[in-house]
């Protein structure tokens, strides 16, 4: 069977670019199929790093570049321009499959698109569960998307019981980690050097808001940089991502510096974060690295709050509320913390192969785009 088959991936952050990348790769190696890169969000943004240069450095092509950044800053507003940016892209394109990523308003917006114009669309790492309003947008994406690419064969299992047709579930694993394991990561002396990282003991911060909790953010963020600075340990600390409350968190990071034992920086290129990841003490915030990458790299990681809550956890990773004596707690024994041997069930490093032999399937094509309720059994 010949294919020639142009698919879309959106990408609204650093995060699931660096979750999709491997997936775009491994198309743009093989023939049959065109890939094109539709990025909109943090990618667009100064304040963030201005990441759509990182997707220009990984030398692909065929990127249209979007801005879904409103005055208000609000996330229906977000969805709706981006529903409106994407749905005049596609029809210029007339691609043959959209794919999306995770649990933002983004993807939502091309969930949305791909199923209202009949284009099938593919969401990847859905069925899964967390402690915010990500679970809702997660779950709605995954019932306008066509097909699934899911983590895990609980993922798989959720989606079914969510009525999705068996057939259209796939396990895959987790994309990220075809590059955490790729051997083309860059040296830490490298790394460190490239972003002016002065220590060598020293642990990473990622702290996002929690949209459902954003009344109450301010005094989170408060009590977390209070533990960091009591904490007297090394920290190199990333922006949050652009969600309602980001800036209560980053009104407080201004106490950070001039800070010796503080590098902070917007965003990080997904290759040189896993190298320092991966020589890290530990990781604190509420990061889902620190779920999902962490645990592979045997790093301890501190988990704060509620914004991970119901994911899936292993013995690296240390629990802590907000509060500051709870934090700073954590943060001790994540310091004395042996390495474990730790079984973490998001696959094995091969999510693009996977993927690609997906594709490559022509049953794949056939996938009808009127979707039914399947009943459990």
């Amino acid at each position: 069977m010949i294919l020639n088959k142009k698919i879309v991936f959106l990408t609204g952050t650093r995060a699931d670019f660096g979750k999709i990348k491997s997936l775009i790769r491994i198309l743009d190696r093989t023939s049959g199929f065109e890939p094109y890169i539709f990025a909109t969000g943090m990618h667009l943004e100064e304040k963030y790093g201005y990441t759509v240069k990182e997707i220009e450095k990984s030398g692909f092509r065929n990127i249209h570049t979007y801005s879904n950044a409103t005055s208000e800053h609000t996330m229906d507003l977000t969805l709706a321009k981006t529903i409106e940016g994407f749905s005049r892209y596609v029809r210029q394109l007339q691609p043959d499959l959209i794919v999306i990523h995770g649990d933002r308003v983004e993807p939502l917006a091309g969930a949305i698109v791909g199923s209202l114009n009949n284009i099938l669309t593919a969401h990847i790492e859905g069925g899964e569960v967390s402690g915010t309003i990500d679970d809702l947008i997660r779950h709605s994406i995954s019932k306008l998307a066509h097909v699934h690419f899911v983590a895990n064969d609980q993922a798989a299992r959720r989606l079914i019981q969510m009525g999705e047709n068996p057939d259209t579930v796939f396990v895959i694993g987790s994309p990220d980690l075809d590059i955490m394991f790729s051997g083309d990561l860059p040296g830490l002396e490298k790394a460190k050097s490239y972003y002016e990282i002065p220590f060598d003991d020293y642990a990473v911060v990622m702290f996002h808001p929690v949209t459902t909790e954003v009344e109450e953010m301010p005094r989170h963020a408060a009590r977390f940089v209070d533990a960091l600075l009591e904490s007297g340990e090394n920290y190199l600390v990333i922006y949050p991502n652009n969600d309602l409350g980001s800036q209560f968190i980053l009104n407080e990071y201004k106490r950070l510096e001039g800070n010796p034992r503080f590098r902070i920086l917007p965003s990080i290129r997904f290759e040189y974060f896993l190298t320092l990841l991966k020589n890290a003490s530990f990781i604190i915030g509420n990061s889902s690295a620190g779920i999902r990458e962490a645990p592979y790299y045997k790093v301890p990681s501190v988990n704060v709050g509620t914004r991970q809550n119901r994911r899936a956890h292993a013995p690296e990773i240390i629990n802590a509320s907000y509060d500051k004596e709870h934090i700073l707690q954590a943060i001790r024994r994540a310091k004395t913390m042996k390495p474990q041997q730790t079984k973490v069930d998001f696959g094995t490093g091969n999510s693009a192969q996977l993927f690609l032999q997906t594709l490559q399937k022509p049953g794949f094509w056939q996938i009808p785009k009127q979707k039914t309720f399947r009943d459990m059994k």
